[in-house]
This record gives structure tokens, sequence and C-alpha cells, in this order.
């Protein structure tokens, strides 16, 4: 498996995958691919991946913040280490992106999994399966993920549409702690690997091996369903959990986030 790219394409069809639920309109024609329309949410709007000389950059830039503005939503470009040109943060900087700080690409052999970890012995996962589950689910990661209530609310909906059965390439994980809701997670698969996505720890209940615990749980899932090898943008503050599961860094990937404020 090539890591990195693992990383880079599971996230990308991730991000195309819930955009077209949506509705948004879409680019895929092999050197730009991107999502743009239909969410609050400036991480959803987004590019997903651009192979472009140095001549195309600035035009191509261009192109996908007039879809943007047209659209009037916040948007981001998601720069992995496959884009090109190489220095194509440089570029959106100058038109007008922030740099918003990295996701570190991580995967993990799934046969080299631990069987468990500390939990508190009153924590249980549960598969999101019904319309109840999912509204749990949402209202746990919108008491601290992300945006909040606004991105939980919109992620919930495109899940609700995309369905929350056997057959899709989606399964959601509630966390409860002594029968109340506490952590969240979502695996997809695509690009060949298990991508875990949305891993949240409401406030009160962290630092006791939840998130681990979750996340563990989605992991032997898909390992038990054929799956090789899980893949994850994880945080600096997720960083330590991951390794303590045995995911290894392979990537960055560079957040550029634009607003039309």
């Amino acid at each position: 498996m090539d890591g990195a790219l693992a990383i880079e394409e599971n996230g990308a069809e991730f991000l195309m995958a819930l955009g077209r639920a949506a509705g948004a309109e879409e680019r895929d024609d092999g050197r730009v691919r991107w999502v743009i329309g239909n969410s609050p949410i400036d991480y959803h709007n987004c590019v997903v991946h651009a192979d472009l000389t140095q001549e195309e950059a600035d035009g191509e830039i261009e192109a996908s913040l007039e879809r943007m503005r047209a659209h009037g939503v916040p948007a981001s470009w998601h720069v992995g280490p496959s884009m090109r040109p190489p220095d194509l943060g440089e570029h959106l900087i100058a038109h007008g992106f922030e740099y918003g700080g990295d996701d570190i690409g991580m995967a993990v052999d799934l046969s080299e999994l631990p069987e468990e970890v500390p939990t508190p012995a009153d924590f249980v996962v549960e598969r999101v399966r019904n319309e109840a589950g999912l509204a749990a689910w949402i209202e746990t990661l919108g008491s601290g993920f992300g945006e909040g209530p606004v991105e939980a609310e919109w992620v919930g909906e495109m899940y609700l549409r995309l369905g929350l059965g056997d057959e899709g390439a989606w399964r959601h994980y509630l966390g409860l702690l002594a029968c109340e809701p506490v952590a969240t997670a979502t695996s997809f698969f695509g690009a060949g690997v298990a991508g875990i996505y949305f891993v949240f720890t409401v406030e009160r209940a962290r630092r006791r091996g939840i998130g681990a615990g979750i996340t563990l749980a989605a992991l032997q899932e898909a390992r038990d369903l054929g799956y090789s090898a899980g893949v994850l943008g994880s945080s600096e503050m997720g960083y330590p959990v991951y390794r303590r599961l045995g995911f290894v860094e392979y990537c960055r990937i560079g957040l550029y986030e634009w607003n039309p404020g």
C-alpha cells in the first residue's frame, strides 16, 4: 500500500461523496477535482485534487474561486503531497486563501491492531442504524467538533440521504458511557481502505481512553469486513492516541481556506 496515496484518495472520495449527496456542483476531469455548493462549511466546499503545471495553476485557482463566489460559500483547498505544482500553497495564498494548518495523514495495518484498549467498564460502542441513533450522533458531535451544530447537522443530513444500512460505504458509531452518548466516529470505505472520520469525545469524558476505544471498534469492524488498512487525518491532539493504536504518519495535508466575506 502506498500510504500517502491511500490517505489522499480516501479523503478525496469521502469529501466528494458528501458533496454529491448535498447536490453540490462537481468537477472531476483528472486535472482538478472538487465539489462546491450546498454546504455551509468551508471544509466541505473543497478542491481535493490538482495536477497542474506552474503555468496553469493561477488560472485554475481563479476558475475554482469563480464557482465558490457564484455559490456564495466559504470553501477550501486540501493540498496533499501528490498535488502539483509543488508550490501550490503559495499560489493559493496569493489568490486570497489562508493557510489553516495540516491534517496529519496516518495509516495502520489492521492485522496489527490491539484487541482492546483500556476504557471505562461502563463504556460501550454501538453502530448507528436508525434515525434515533443518528440524532444522538449529531447531538454528540455538535457539542464540540469543528463548526459545532452547523457541521454536525449538515453531515448528519447527508448521512441520512446516503443511508444507514450495511450495503453502503459508511458506518457510524456512537460511544456510550453509563448509557449516555459521549463519543462519535465514522468509517468510510474508499480507495481500498477504511478511512476514519469525525472521532470526537465530549469534554467531560476525555482522557479516559474513549477516543481510542471507539476508533478501535470502527477499525475492528473494517478488519472483519476484509479491509487490511485503516487511514485517517489526525489533529496534533489526536496524534498520540492514534500512535498507541499502531498508526504511522505518512504525510501532511495542508488546508487552505477561503471566505467570500
